[in-house]
Protein backbone atom coordinates (compact mmCIF):
# COMPACT_ATOMS: atom_id res chain seq x y z
CA UNK A 1 0.00 0.00 0.00
CA UNK A 2 1.39 3.44 -0.92
CA UNK A 3 2.37 5.43 1.92
CA UNK A 4 0.14 8.19 1.39
CA UNK A 5 -2.91 6.19 0.88
CA UNK A 6 -1.82 4.36 4.19
CA UNK A 7 -2.04 7.24 5.88
CA UNK A 8 -5.25 8.83 4.64
CA UNK A 9 -7.22 5.10 6.25
CA UNK A 10 -5.35 5.97 9.11
CA UNK A 11 -6.74 9.41 9.35
CA UNK A 12 -9.88 8.10 8.53
CA UNK A 13 -10.47 5.94 11.19
CA UNK A 14 -8.43 7.55 14.04
CA UNK A 15 -8.52 11.71 13.05
CA UNK A 16 -11.13 12.56 15.76
CA UNK A 17 -9.28 11.00 18.37
CA UNK A 18 -6.01 13.90 17.07
CA UNK A 19 -6.12 17.63 18.35
CA UNK A 20 -7.85 19.57 15.62
CA UNK A 21 -4.55 20.99 14.95
CA UNK A 22 -3.00 17.78 14.10
CA UNK A 23 -5.84 16.53 12.47
CA UNK A 24 -6.07 19.68 9.86
CA UNK A 25 -2.26 19.71 8.89
CA UNK A 26 -2.60 15.80 8.16
CA UNK A 27 -5.64 16.35 5.76
CA UNK A 28 -3.82 19.12 4.44
CA UNK A 29 -0.75 17.42 3.89
CA UNK A 30 -2.00 13.95 2.95
CA UNK A 31 -5.64 14.72 1.37
CA UNK A 32 -5.49 18.16 -0.17
CA UNK A 33 -1.28 17.62 -1.59
CA UNK A 34 -0.51 20.64 -0.12
CA UNK A 35 3.62 21.51 0.29
CA UNK A 36 5.11 22.45 3.81
CA UNK A 37 5.58 25.60 2.45
CA UNK A 38 1.62 26.43 1.48
CA UNK A 39 0.42 24.48 5.02
CA UNK A 40 3.17 26.90 7.22
CA UNK A 41 2.70 29.82 5.61
CA UNK A 42 -0.80 30.76 6.69
CA UNK A 43 -0.44 29.05 10.60
CA UNK A 44 2.62 31.14 10.83
CA UNK A 45 4.77 28.50 11.30
CA UNK A 46 8.00 26.84 9.08
CA UNK A 47 8.23 23.88 6.62
CA UNK A 48 10.26 22.26 9.60
CA UNK A 49 7.77 22.66 11.92
CA UNK A 50 4.64 21.42 9.94
CA UNK A 51 6.96 18.34 8.66
CA UNK A 52 7.81 18.24 12.55
CA UNK A 53 4.19 17.64 13.43
CA UNK A 54 3.44 15.81 10.73
CA UNK A 55 5.73 12.77 11.67
CA UNK A 56 4.77 12.92 15.04
CA UNK A 57 1.53 12.66 14.10
CA UNK A 58 2.08 9.38 11.38
CA UNK A 59 3.89 7.98 14.19
CA UNK A 60 0.76 8.64 16.82
CA UNK A 61 -1.59 7.15 14.16
CA UNK A 62 0.54 4.39 13.65
CA UNK A 63 0.64 3.98 17.32
CA UNK A 64 -2.84 3.86 17.35
CA UNK A 65 -3.14 1.29 14.70
CA UNK A 66 -0.89 -1.05 15.95
CA UNK A 67 -2.75 -1.38 19.12
CA UNK A 68 -6.17 -1.07 17.63
CA UNK A 69 -6.08 -2.93 14.32
CA UNK A 70 -9.23 -0.92 13.21
CA UNK A 71 -7.58 -0.05 9.65
CA UNK A 72 -6.54 -3.30 8.59
CA UNK A 73 -9.94 -5.07 9.72
CA UNK A 74 -11.53 -2.31 7.55
CA UNK A 75 -9.35 -3.27 4.31
CA UNK A 76 -10.15 -7.04 5.24
CA UNK A 77 -13.43 -6.12 5.19
CA UNK A 78 -14.06 -4.08 2.07
CA UNK A 79 -11.77 -7.07 0.51
CA UNK A 80 -14.58 -9.64 1.39
CA UNK A 81 -17.06 -8.16 0.09
CA UNK A 82 -15.30 -7.55 -3.43
CA UNK A 83 -14.91 -11.71 -3.57
CA UNK A 84 -18.90 -11.65 -2.28
CA UNK A 85 -19.47 -9.38 -5.26
CA UNK A 86 -17.64 -11.30 -7.49
CA UNK A 87 -19.44 -14.49 -6.20
CA UNK A 88 -22.51 -13.06 -7.34
CA UNK A 89 -21.89 -12.45 -10.62
CA UNK A 90 -22.22 -16.22 -11.04
CA UNK A 91 -25.70 -16.39 -9.33
CA UNK A 92 -28.44 -16.90 -12.22
CA UNK A 93 -31.30 -15.82 -10.45
CA UNK A 94 -31.13 -11.76 -11.38
CA UNK A 95 -33.27 -10.66 -8.82
CA UNK A 96 -31.60 -12.62 -6.01
CA UNK A 97 -28.30 -11.17 -7.85
CA UNK A 98 -29.50 -7.66 -7.08
CA UNK A 99 -30.70 -8.31 -3.74
CA UNK A 100 -27.45 -9.28 -2.77
CA UNK A 101 -25.62 -6.31 -4.36
CA UNK A 102 -27.76 -3.87 -2.89
CA UNK A 103 -26.98 -5.46 0.42
CA UNK A 104 -23.46 -5.39 -0.42
CA UNK A 105 -23.45 -1.81 -0.97
CA UNK A 106 -25.19 -0.78 1.92
CA UNK A 107 -22.39 -2.97 3.79
CA UNK A 108 -20.11 -0.94 2.14
CA UNK A 109 -21.58 2.16 2.40
CA UNK A 110 -21.22 1.26 6.84
CA UNK A 111 -17.69 0.86 6.18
Amino acid sequence: MAKELKFVMLLDCYGDLLTEHQRNVMELYYCEDLSLAEIGSPLGITRQAVRSLIKRTEDILLNYEEKLGFAKRLGEMRECFRRINNAVQEIEDEKLREIIKNEINSGLDLL
